[in-house]
Formats: structure tokens, C-alpha cells, sequence
């Protein structure tokens, strides 16, 4: 018996309503904010992601999923979403356009991780990138979007972490202090972070094993070592995130991870589970354009998992509106009425009223049981008396009221009710 595999889940239609809820949310918050959608392929060349999201990352060497095509390329499903949208600004031109442009994706997300709640091999993202503006202003336009989106989708009780981690004029001398402090203790390092050390030392305090973290809370702080512009821009953010009334932190030992950030970096946690359950993440990769083959453009993104927004949903007991039911479900008895219904259905989804009905002649309690499992509102009953007579009986399937009505007048008898039309 075949099963969905490991890692990967089915969005069966109970969760459906979840999932609408998060992309309207989404949607409206990026219209707000001046974003348009950008959509790209599933994979890339592999290169992409090796180049961007930086060797000694998890995600490159152990996560990606990359093949090799029939016309001997390498290619990679999709990791994570901001390095193909750098690639469609620079491969469609849009340093032509008006600066800064404002892009946002829905996309499926592939990695090869161990699965546990909120955390899948394929899962799904929003994310909101903004290319061509250095200004920190922008960095605090960007997280009071963040912020607002979960506000509206009702979350509370989060926490906003912020630091800055440098850039390449600051960040080889914080390098060097953050290798010596960890060469100290090797020893006492896990097998991957003795790996890290050697090839990605910035890494190591992504590392999440028990036996790291009491000297990843002592290691250097890469605030420390600013330079003057990194340190300007990272007063600049603070000072707009109070004028913004956003409650921040400064987390000193946050990085992200991958390679192409610069430095703002943030993240929105649930305030009872910090760091193990972050539910949006993002920063500034001024430098990832370039590295790319355009010209130097700044850029801030972030990015939000829905998997593990509609989680939180669940465990703050957010109430999620659900999709519209059927407005109508005919019910017939007899060959005729069975052909009446078929009309009659075709008429109500043309004048826009949700409809349907059994394709199988039932019994009318068979048929009534299935109304009721739909979710309809109404059932419209014809039989032999309401064919001869020119009527239907329409029974109102929550207080089991039910009236006569003429043949040509249901549509507007239905919609009378207020009920709800496609």
C-alpha cells in the first residue's frame, strides 16, 4: 500500500480552511505594503543554491535535494525562495524598474530534514523580498509587515528577535574572534561543529545540540565589531522599529542560516517555545545580487512557513472561518424528477447558487442523510406530486421548516434567505 512520503503531508479538505485563510491574510498585507507576486519554477540550476546559500550550511550539505537531468545538468528542488527571485531580477531585467522592487511568493520548499511537528521535506512559504533600497528604514517597513500579518491572522503572544552580523568590510574580524573562542574548545565541540569550525565558523551558532549551546551564549558578539556603517544602519532600524511601537530584543547569537545575509537578521517566535519554533525569519543580503553576476543591489526579505503558522493557529485556539457549503441539494424520486433535477441544478449554478445532488436514484431519507453531510442549507425535493404540480418542496435542512415553491421562482425564493452565492 503506497503512502505519502516521509516528511510530506496531504492538505485533505478539513485543513483547507486554514490555508485560504493564511494566503488572504498574506495577500492583503502584501497589497498593503506595495508588494506584487512573483512565481518561480520549482528547481534550479544547483549552482543557485551552493553559490547563495554558502558551502558548511546544512542546507547545502545536507538538505538539498538535487538531481541530475536527462540533459546532464544539476538541478535542485527549491530550498528556499529568495535566491531564485534574485536570479528572475536580474535575469528579467527588473533593475530597469522603479527602486525598490517589491516581490512576494507562495512556493512548496524542499529539504531533506528529520520531520517533526511544524517541520516537513516539502512544506510551503510566503515570502516578501524588497531589491534595491539600502536604507534601514526599509529593514523596519519589511518586520512591521511581518508583525502586522500575524497580527491580523489573530496570533499574539510572540517575540521579535533582532541583530546585526555585519558585513564583509566587519565581519572577517569577528570571524577570527568567533574561530579562536571555539578552537579553544573543540573538544567539547559536536562532529558537525568541528566541521564548521574548519570551513563556515559563523555556522556554529546555528548549531542546536545540547552540548553546543553553553558556548555559543559565551562566544563573541558580532555587534561588537561593527564597522561604522553597519553600526549606523543597525541605530537606524532600532530607532525605526520604536517609532514603529514594535516590541524588539536584541539577540546577540542569532545569524540565520544561510550565508547571504548582511547585516539585519530577525525572527518572530511564540514567546513559550523561542528559537525551537520560529514562525517567520529573514534579514538584508545586499551583497546576494552581485554574487549573482548583477550589479551591487541591496535587498531585505523574509519568509514565513505556513505548516507551522497554521500550528500556532491551533495552539492559540484561533478561530479560522470556514469555506462555504452547497446552498442546495435537489432531491429527486422518479426518472423524470431525476431529469428535473439535473435542470434544476444547471439553473442554479448559472444564477451563481451552489448546488448539487445524487446521481444515483436513493431513497428520499438516503438522499436527505447526504444533504446533511454536504453541509446545504436547503433541500429541494421533487417527486411525482411537485413534477404534475410545477413546485418543489424546499425543506431548510436546520430547522427542518419546509414550503412549497413554484418551479421558476426557487433561484430568487434561495437567495431571498441571504444565503451565500459563488
Amino acid at each position: 500500500m503506497f503512502q505519502a512520503p516521509r516528511g510530506t503531508q496531504d492538505i485533505l479538505p478539513q485543513e483547507q480552511p486554514y490555508w485560504l485563510f493564511i494566503q488572504n491574510a498574506a495577500e492583503a498585507t502584501a497589497r498593503l505594503y506595495g508588494y506584487e507576486r512573483i512565481d518561480t519554477p520549482v528547481f534550479e540550476e544547483a549552482g543557485l543554491f551552493v553559490r547563495t546559500v554558502g558551502v558548511g550550511t546544512d542546507i547545502v550539505e545536507k538538505e538539498m535535494y538535487t538531481f541530475k537531468d536527462l540533459g546532464g545538468g544539476q538541478l535542485t528542488l527549491r530550498p528556499e525562495g529568495t535566491a531564485p527571485v534574485c536570479r528572475a531580477y536580474i535575469e528579467r531585467g527588473m533593475a530597469s524598474l522603479v527602486q525598490p522592487v517589491k516581490l512576494f511568493y507562495q512556493a512548496p520548499i524542499f529539504r531533506y530534514e528529520r520531520p517533526q511537528a511544524g517541520r516537513f521535506r516539502q512544506h510551503h512559504q510566503f515570502g516578501f523580498e524588497a531589491i534595491g533600497e539600502g536604507d534601514a528604514a526599509l529593514d523596519a517597513e519589511l518586520i512591521d509587515m511581518a508583525w502586522r500579518f500575524f497580527q491580523e491572522l489573530g496570533l499574539n503572544k510572540l517575540t521579535l528577535q533582532i541583530n546585526s552580523i555585519g558585513c564583509p568590510v566587519c565581519r572577517p574580524a569577528y570571524l577570527a574572534k568567533l574561530k579562536e573562542h571555539y578552537d579553544e574548545h573543540r573538544e567539547e565541540l559536536c562532529e558537525d561543529c568541528k566541521i564548521r569550525l574548519d570551513k563556515n565558523a559563523l555556522r556554529l551558532l546555528d548549531c542546536k545540540k545540547t552540548s553546543c549551546q553553553p558556548l555559543s551564549e559565551l562566544a563573541p558578539r558580532s555587534i561588537d565589531f561593527l564597522c561604522v556603517e553597519c553600526s549606523d544602519h543597525f541605530s537606524k532600524l532600532k530607532s525605526n522599529l520604536r517609532i514603529l511601537r514594535l516590541p524588539f530584543e536584541i539577540n546577540p547569537g542569532m545569524v540565520r542560516g544561510l550565508d547571504y545575509y548582511t547585516k539585519t537578521v530577525f525572527e518572530i517566535q511564540p514567546e513559550e517555545e523561542r528559537g525551537q519554533s520560529t514562525i517567520a525569519g529573514g534579514g538584508r543580503y545586499d551583497g546576494l545580487i552581485e554574487q549573482l553576476g548583477g550589479k551591487h543591489t541591496p535587498g531585505v526579505g523574509f519568509a514565513t512557513g505556513i505548516e507551522r503558522i497554521i500550528l500556532n493557529l491551533k495552539k492559540q485556539n484561533v478561530n479560522v472561518p470556514g469555506l462555504p457549503k452547497p446552498s442546495v441539494f435537489v432531491v429527486w424520486m422518479g426518472e423524470e424528477a431525476g431529469k428535473a433535477a439535473a435542470r434544476m441544478v444547471g439553473d442554479l449554478r448559472a444564477a451563481g447558487v451552489s448546488a448539487v445532488t445524487a446521481f444515483t436514484a436513493r431513497s428520499m431519507k438516503a438522499q436527505l442523510r447526504q444533504a446533511d453531510g454536504t453541509g446545504c442549507h436547503f433541500a429541494a425535493i421533487i417527486g411525482a406530486e411537485e413534477l404534475e404540480q410545477g413546485f418543489i418542496t424546499l425543506r431548510d435542512l436546520r430547522t427542518a421548516q419546509q414550503e412549497p415553491v413554484d418551479f421558476s421562482k426557487l433561484v430568487d425564493r434561495v437567495k431571498i434567505t441571504g444565503i451565500e452565492t459563488l
